[in-house]
């Protein structure tokens, strides 16, 4: 559907916001009922998630909740319509766009209809990733991903600051559920001087998210983002979580130390800050950033008040400031795709040109001033008679009131310098050329302008609505009332100064340039963070260039003495545990392979061959293999054994491409310290094993593993059962991260593919794969190679499917005979082991590590054209199927009632055969079966495949340049 897909995505929202309108009565009354015993109406919904955690996803619609979701869901459905215009059909990322937008709809739902702390800080970070994801729309320019990564860096922070306050205040209160805090307020408060802290840190989530000071730079940055996105995140939808959560708040906890000079404070520096600088932008999208900054702070400073009036009008400002903002962001967006340009200092004559936009524009632009008749002075009113009123409070109301009134002045300069750049006839400035607006493109900024003027004349319906929230306060002994008219009052003056000195700062705004020019900021926020991520960026290199430095031998000196640091000084300040009963050995075949695994580790430090090398290392991987045989561990005996195999080849399929000798170290670090470490690291861990195994106090949870295995996973190998029934997270885990490593070896090799469309045996004629040239041969090499491939060539029985691609040379019948003898009895006794594994030895892991193997032997025996021949399914796609079958398999007893990955035992009777049973883990085995296939297949295709076919281009070039320096039938 391509942009008309917008459309739908509407629709979704749209069906929302009617339902909201429909049960409004109902959410209103729950609050009211609720005041009588209660200062918050209890949740509707409750799902039990994390019972251990008391973790709960509980949400509630009162009046504050239902406010918000309206602003939500109404904006949100005229946004994603005028994107079906604003974007064209061919612009990319148009899908994960509007999927990100609507999703952002939701998470903005669920953070305002949330009734529990930790829920609503998950969907507090959802909208905090989607907004970086969707300010980094434009992904190729390089403003765009800078603005992102700010918006993103200074609201996680903000975000991470509020989650420890979030994590106080429910520990303290003993519950996270909100509407139980905020009904127990003033016992929770009593705690004192942590419940402060508390507030205080969530109150600096509130201003980070909203962008006060001094955070309020990310804002304006984040206008690198598409207009509809500025139009919902930061005018009508993200920024209005840090009024939600100020507004939610106020009633309880208005009164703790540190929320004056937070929500106060902040909210009227920033009002006037973002006000100031708006008078300076000449793009008018910033004109309206800079001012949605000061109305951040405008609201924020209202709705924290603490007191009932300035609920009411702070509610009401909020509802003002969403629309007519998302209207006016919106218009730029038809200025910019009409008109290519936002600069005022270009545009010139757009109220000829596009008189509806015009009007729409003026209106709201108007609203934003607080020009009666509109919603927005309807607003603007209520706030200067709730101020007025605190006035003769005391000093600081009455200081207040006076910043208030002058940002209010900064914000109809403001807005007047947006109207007047927009659509004003400019001297020396030609006329803008204007495409026609087409009315589906006007529709969404023209409805929102039309509820701003239609709202101001039924303030009573709004001041209804927003009365339950407001009854959450202390009651007013003057209540104030939302009107168009309130008689000849001061406050009605001091709209009429401000009204005045705004056009006036307008008027002269050269004047006011000027002086802006001369004032040198106190603080600027945007430099100090750059500053600070500058600083970061220095520390992180010189770090870097220091620890990661490329030399193994450092990279191991490191990672062994923090593994004997860590674990040596706990033991040196508090002692260990005097050891038990400790014995060398249990029988002397222990003492004989402990003496071949430490032959073996000696003689890999002396060996002066890399193959060598690996097979002595292998040495000590097999002993430990017999180990675990000989004290009775069978089935981590197999696993060792399959593993170590599986490794040993990796690395000599590796070792190709090095040199066969191993040269003199180059370590950086001196020898003696290599030796200290190699020496002290074993004998610390040991000494930690021991004093750990003494220092038991408790019972081994060990030893109710048969009974659990049995009882609880239906099986009677406590290994197979642990890994797939009582330990399964810790599997999924696992078998995810195999997955990776296999494709981190994979893109080392392939870069860009796994070869999924390689060749196959039938594309290759026979005997040529690996064929040695005759260039540099004796003439008895010559005659054998050819006495070779003429015995070779009659040999009509094929034993592998594609070892007639290998040169005659490279053949060896012997190996080819016993890879058709053993490998399908390798691949059933695999599958043997993988539906055995729940009662012996076996399992998904070590049946899966077999099936490898016996693709290792056919493609050792038969060449790369075998193993693609062996396995016409890639090692990607058997990743994927494994780890789909096992998240399948834990998902699968949720629709049966159960738990994720609960198991059940299936008995059945198979006549003469016997009885018997399945337990459904074996599916999740299945999984992990095909996992480690599919990381062997990486691993033989990657280290194995792949580098014989750029070994064979090389020989195959080499050969070529031989044979042009040394032409047939000429002399060397």
């Amino acid at each position: 559907m391509r942009r008309a897909a917008f459309y739908v995505l509407a629709a979704v929202p749209a069906l929302a916001f009617v339902w909201l309108i429909a049960n409004f009565p109902r959410f209103i009354h729950a609050d009211q009922s609720a005041l009588n015993d209660a200062p918050n109406a209890p949740p509707f919904e409750v799902y039990e998630w994390v019972p251990v955690l008391h973790l709960e996803l509980a949400f509630r619609m009162d009046a504050l909740a239902a406010i918000l979701c309206l602003l939500i869901v109404g904006v949100g459905a005229l946004v994603l319509f005028y994107c079906a215009r604003y974007f064209k059909n061919d612009d990319p990322y148009l899908g994960s766009f509007g999927a990100q937008l609507l999703a952002f709809a939701g998470a903005m739902f669920g953070l305002v209809t949330s009734d529990d702390l930790i829920v609503l800080f998950i969907f507090w970070e959802i909208t905090t990733i989607l907004s970086y994801l969707l300010i980094g729309y434009a992904r190729e320019r390089i403003f765009a991903r800078r603005s992102a990564h700010q918006a993103l860096i200074v609201t996680t922070f903000g975000g991470l600051v509020m989650l420890v306050g979030l994590i106080i205040l429910g520990e303290t209160a003993e519950t996270y559920r909100i509407s139980t805090l905020l009904s127990r307020a003033e016992e929770i408060v009593a705690n004192g001087v942590l419940v402060d802290i508390a507030i205080l840190l969530i109150l600096v989530g509130a201003v980070s998210k909203s962008a006060l000071v001094p955070f309020h730079f990310w804002l304006p940055g984040a206008m690198a983002a598409p207009t509809p996105v500025s139009a919902y995140l930061h005018a009508a939808a993200m920024v209005k979580a840090g009024v939600y959560l100020v507004a939610r708040l106020a009633p309880s906890f208005s009164e703790t130390a540190y929320w004056e000079i937070t929500v106060l404070g902040l909210g009227l520096w920033t009002m006037l800050v973002g006000g100031w600088r708006a008078l300076r932008q000449t793009d008018i999208k910033l004109v309206l950033a800079y001012g949605t900054v000061s109305q951040l702070g405008f609201l924020i400073l209202v709705v924290g008040s603490g007191t009932a009036n300035a609920a009411m009008a702070g509610i009401a400002l909020m509802l003002a400031h969403g629309l007519f903002k998302a209207a006016l962001f919106l218009v730029v967006g038809i200025i910019d795709h009409q008109a290519g340009t936002r600069d005022l200092r270009q545009l010139s004559g757009l109220w000829k040109s596009a008189p509806k936009l015009f009007v729409v524009a003026a209106l709201s632009a108007a609203s934003m001033a607080a020009v009666p008749p509109l919603y927005g002075f309807v607003a603007k009113e209520a706030v200067y008679e709730t101020f007025v009123q605190q006035a003769s409070e005391g000093p600081l109301e009455l200081f207040m009131l006076i910043g208030i009134v002058a940002g209010s002045m900064l914000t109809v300069a403001y807005s007047a310098r947006f109207f007047w750049g927009g659509f004003a006839s400019k001297k020396d400035v030609p006329a803008t050329k204007f495409k026609p607006v087409p009315w589906l493109f006007l529709l969404s900024p023209a409805i929102l302008t039309v509820f701003t003027v239609v709202m101001a004349f039924i303030p009573g319906v709004f001041e209804t609505i927003i009365k339950p929230y407001a009854g959450l306060f202390p009651a007013a002994e003057e209540p104030v009332h939302l009107g168009l008219w309130h008689g000849f009052t001061l406050a009605l003056g001091l709209s009429v100064l401000t009204l005045l000195v705004g056009a006036l700062l307008f008027v002269t705004r050269d004047g006011v340039a000027s002086l802006q020019d001369r004032l040198y900021p106190l603080l600027d926020a945007e430099r100090f963070y750059r500053l600070t991520i500058g600083g970061l960026d220095q520390v992180a290199v010189w770090v870097t260039g220091r620890t990661q430095r490329g030399q193994l031998s450092f990279y191991l000196v490191i990672i062994l003495l923090v593994a004997c640091l860590a674990p040596g000084t706990v033991m040196l300040l508090y002692g260990i545990p005097e050891p038990g009963n400790l014995t060398a050995f249990d029988s002397p075949v222990q003492l004989i392979i402990g003496a071949c695994v430490a032959v073996g580790a000696i003689a890999t430090i002396f060996a002066d061959k890399r193959f060598l090398s690996v097979l002595m290392v292998s040495v000590t991987g097999y002993g430990m293999a017999i180990f675990f045989a000989v004290q009775g561990a069978p089935d981590l005996a197999l696993t060792q054994l399959l593993v170590e195999t599986i490794t040993l080849v990796a690395f000599v399929l590796a070792l190709r491409v090095l040199p066969p000798e191993l040269g003199p170290s180059k370590s950086a670090i001196p020898k003696p310290i290599r030796i200290l470490v190699a020496v002290l690291f074993p004998i610390i861990i040991v000494i930690a094993a021991i004093a750990s195994m003494s220092a038991r106090i408790h019972t081994p949870i060990s030893l109710e593993f048969p009974h659990l295995a049995y009882e609880g996973g239906n099986g009677k190998n406590v290994v197979n059962v642990a890994l797939v029934d009582l330990r399964v997270w810790d599997t999924f885990g696992e078998i995810t991260v195999l997955a990776a490593a296999a494709t981190g070896v994979a893109s080392l090799i392939f870069v860009m593919s796994r070869g999924d469309r390689r060749r196959r045996a039938t594309d290759v004629a026979p005997g040529t794969i690996g064929r040695t040239r005759r260039t540099g041969k004796t003439t008895e090499q010559v005659a054998a190679l050819s006495v070779a491939r003429r015995f070779m060539s009659s040999t009509t029985d094929e034993w592998l499917l594609a070892g007639r691609t290998l040169a005659p040379e490279r053949r060896s019948i012997i190996f080819e005979v016993v890879t058709r003898l053993i490998f399908h009895t390798m691949i059933l006794v695999s599958i043997y082991l993988l539906l055995a594994g729940h009662n012996a030895p076996g399992g998904g892991f070590a049946g899966g590590l077999l099936a490898g193997l016996a693709l290792t032997v056919r493609y050792l025996a038969g060449g790369r054209f075998e193993l693609a021949e062996a396995s016409r399914v890639s090692a990607g796609t058997l990743l994927g199927v494994g780890i789909a079958i096992a998240a399948f398999s834990g998902i699968a007893p949720l629709f049966f009632g159960g738990q994720i990955f609960e198991s059940a035992a299936i008995e059945y009777s198979l006549g003469i055969l016997g009885d018997h049973k399945f337990v459904t883990s074996t599916f999740f085995d299945i999984g992990v079966y095909i996992v480690v296939l599919g990381l062997v297949m990486d691993v033989l295709t990657s280290l194995g495949s792949e580098i014989d076919q750029r070994m064979e281009s090389v020989d195959e070039n080499h050969s070529h340049s031989k044979a042009a320096l040394h032409p047939v039938g000429g002399n060397k």
